[in-house]
This record gives structure tokens, C-alpha cells and sequence, in this order.
């Protein structure tokens, strides 16, 4: 039985791991997924202050609230960047971290320092032109092979979030994490993969325990059993 501890990726929150709870309650694993401020159910405590800290602290505060320990922390895509920092202050209460398709920051990176400068200016560009608050940024489209009863699920939930979680450096990074680490990396990467710079250099790395799935950027959308089944083959 494992704790998994989800960090959620942008634009989404602790709903977008539906799939996920019964398959883990079924297989006797818990799964917890909570939800970064301003996003989500939290959508009403957006501000133009939330920023990579808020969303670190975040995180921080679920696992001492909850008390949580012997966890597997899995990170999602943007998660990777608020597991990262959070590491720092949890890191005694993790039994591994898994990177699923994540960003995987240095100490002082923010996630747009990790991207390459065509992707930050579509990036910048796209809250530019979208006409909306100038510190909320829209959301990227689901991947191509998602269901339509999927998207008509996921549309009124995926909301714009905080530039300053894109902005700000990371206090913490993925060389510094002493726990055991894995990288899933999705195979079905979109145009402007950002994940697969992560994933080659943790295939090459000895510290890294290196796994692939033939699934899109959101497995635990599009191929929730077969996430579940890798979680399980990396002896969570």
C-alpha cells in the first residue's frame, strides 16, 4: 500500500485526479490531491500575490496538517516546480518523488527560465493577446486525443492561472533531493514538448530511476489504469 500525494499540474487542481481515487482505494492505496490557491475549487482566492511560493506553502501545509509521512509524491507537469520547492521543508516525509511529465527546476529557476525563449514568448504572448486580466495566464488546450466527454468535463473546471507562478524562481532544486526519484515521461508529447530536455537527462542519470508511458501529457485523464499499473512497477 502506498501514500501518494498528488502536486497538480497548471490550470488544473485536485479534480482532474477523479480517475485516479477509485482505481488507487481499490488496489489499497491512498490518494490525496490537494489543490493549489487560486485554481480549482480555490478559484475564488485568486490574486495577482499567489505566485510559486503561495503554491509551495501550499503543499507544506497539507503535508503537516494531514501529518503525512512514507509518502510518494507525485508531481505533475507544473507540480514539478512546486514539488521541487517544497522538498526543502518535506523532504522527511517523502519515501520517493515521481516526476510525471514535470518540470524538474535547479535552485533559483523559475519555470520559464526552464523552457527555451520561443516558448516563453508564446507563453507571454498568449496573456497578452487574451485580453483578460494581464497577470492571469489561459490555459494550454488538452491534448488532441483526449475523449469529448473528457473536455465537456474538463472546460468549465480549467481556469486561467497566476503569471507569478511561472516567474518566480524556485528556492529549491531536483539535484538536492537525497529520496529516491523517477521520471515518467509521456510519449504522446504535443507540439512544443517542454518535458523532453527532463526525461533524457533523467534516462542517462544514475540518480534516476527512468520510465515511459504511451499516453499523452494527462495520463490520469486519458490512461488512469495503465498510470495506476507503472506507479505500481516502480514499487511504490
Amino acid at each position: 500500500m502506498a501514500r501518494f500525494v498528488v502536486a497538480h499540474g497548471a490550470w488544473s487542481a485536485g479534480w482532474a485526479w477523479k480517475k485516479m481515487r477509485p482505481l488507487c482505494a481499490a488496489a489499497g492505496h491512498e490518494l490525496f490531491t490537494p489543490t493549489w490557491t487560486g485554481i480549482g475549487e480555490r478559484r475564488h482566492l485568486v490574486g495577482e500575490h499567489v505566485n510559486l511560493s503561495t503554491h509551495i506553502a501550499d503543499l507544506v501545509q497539507h503535508m503537516e496538517v494531514e501529518d503525512h509521512s512514507d509518502v510518494v509524491l507525485l508531481a505533475h507537469s507544473y507540480g514539478g516546480m512546486v514539488a521541487t520547492g517544497a522538498m526543502a521543508t518535506i523532504e522527511h516525509r517523502i519515501r520517493q518523488i515521481i516526476y510525471l511529465d514535470a518540470f524538474v527546476p535547479e535552485r533559483y529557476q523559475s519555470l520559464l527560465d526552464t523552457t527555451d525563449a520561443a516558448l516563453r514568448e508564446a507563453l507571454l504572448s498568449r496573456v497578452a493577446e487574451s485580453g483578460s486580466t494581464p497577470w492571469l495566464v489561459p490555459s494550454n488546450p488538452m491534448p488532441a486525443d483526449t475523449d469529448p466527454v473528457d473536455l465537456e468535463w474538463i472546460a468549465p473546471r480549467r481556469v486561467e492561472q497566476p503569471l507569478g507562478t511561472f516567474t518566480e524562481p524556485c528556492p529549491f532544486g531536483g539535484s538536492e533531493i537525497s529520496v529516491p526519484k523517477a521520471y515518467i515521461y509521456c510519449l504522446r508529447a504535443g507540439p512544443g514538448d517542454m518535458f523532453g530536455p527532463f526525461a533524457e537527462r533523467a534516462k542517462i542519470s544514475d540518480d534516476w530511476v527512468y520510465r515511459e508511458i504511451d499516453a499523452s501529457h494527462s495520463p490520469n485523464i486519458t490512461a488512469p489504469t495503465r498510470l495506476l499499473e507503472l506507479l505500481e512497477e516502480l514499487g511504490v
